[in-house]
């Protein structure tokens, strides 16, 4: 895709910053040593999963917030050095790569990517959407520009699988794309799991883990998007998890969201400062959609209708 040595020596550098810049995701490159640059790009697709073999000289190689604004394919990338040092810088982290050890970034946050050393680095890089992924992006936030290790594990088995891909992708005739990047594809999302998992830490025990998400509910009990799954999600377990911890309370987590969302709207029923405030609107901020609804449960929960609640108290 792309050679250094079809340019005259003073372009290089600039041909390379526009090879780089018509890309998706487009990066820009800046080097000390202009006429002494050199480059080369091999890319790859198969199927949704892009393979770029990318040998450069000492330079960094940067994706700016105005960049993400002009193109975001939103994909994860997995980065490391096939020879040569490379520095990742992403979201306050940084990772300085050497041998197979390896990141991963997004295209949709700024980025820097700095090749360090008297020589030329050679780089895989291998994007895949993130929709394609069993978690969302900002879940990985605390890998991103971290150094992973590929001495052993799902780490070994992810990097020397891309590099005999990477080196091989021209011999898989058409017929055999997509299985090899449904593979690739599963390695990578195993591999994500795995770190994520460790990074995370073992799981918090029940009562710690009961409190924080009672707190959570509290403090978004006005969305009206807050349901078990929402929560769950938020807490990284599974909603019927989320059911069994709730056993322990003789409650569940709807009867708190509900109660939660109730013992707002009733406090501001009595707020005389909030007397000009329709109903609907009160109960629609605090989550309830359908007002109704949000009638029957105030009557069941307080005995009387909301309107007349109101009467009772801010006369």
């Amino acid at each position: 895709m792309f050679r250094s040595e079809d340019l005259p020596p003073a372009e290089r550098l600039a041909g390379f910053d526009t090879f780089l810049h018509a890309c998706d995701p487009p990066m820009r490159v800046t080097g000390a040593a202009p006429e002494r640059f050199r480059a080369t790009a091999r890319t790859h697709d198969l199927g949704p999963v892009h393979i770029e073999e990318l040998t450069c000289s000492p330079s960094v190689i940067r994706r700016t917030t105005r960049l993400i604004h002009r193109s975001d394919p939103a994909v994860c990338t997995v980065v490391f050095p096939l020879r040569g040092t490379l520095t990742v810088s992403q979201t306050g982290h940084e990772a300085l790569l050497r041998g197979q050890d390896f990141t991963f970034y997004d295209s949709s946050r700024p980025l820097r990517l700095r090749i360090t050393g008297p020589d030329p680095a050679t780089l895989l890089r291998v994007h895949v959407p993130w929709t394609l992924l069993p978690l969302p992006a900002r879940r990985a936030d605390r890998l991103l520009g971290t150094r992973l290790p590929a001495q052993e594990g799902l780490g070994a088995l992810l990097t020397h699988f891309l590099t005999d891909l990477a080196a091989e992708v021209w011999a898989y005739p058409a017929a055999d794309e997509t299985r090899v990047s449904a593979v690739t594809l599963d390695l990578l999302a195993a591999t994500l799991t795995h770190h994520l998992d460790a990074a995370l830490g073992p799981p918090p025990e029940p009562p710690e883990l009961l409190a924080r998400i009672e707190a959570y509910v509290q403090e978004h009990v006005a969305d009206p998007e807050l349901t078990p799954r929402t929560v769950a999600a938020a807490h990284h377990i599974s909603v019927s998890y989320l059911h069994r911890l709730f056993r322990s309370r003789d409650t569940t987590v709807t009867a708190l969201i509900r109660h939660g969302r109730l013992e707002r709207a009733r406090r501001d029923l009595a707020d005389r400062r909030l007397r000009e405030t329709p109903v609907h609107r009160i109960a629609a901020r605090w989550g309830f959609r359908d007002h109704s609804a949000f009638t029957r449960a105030f009557r069941t929960a307080y005995g009387v209708p909301p309107r007349e609640y109101r009467g009772t108290r801010t006369e």
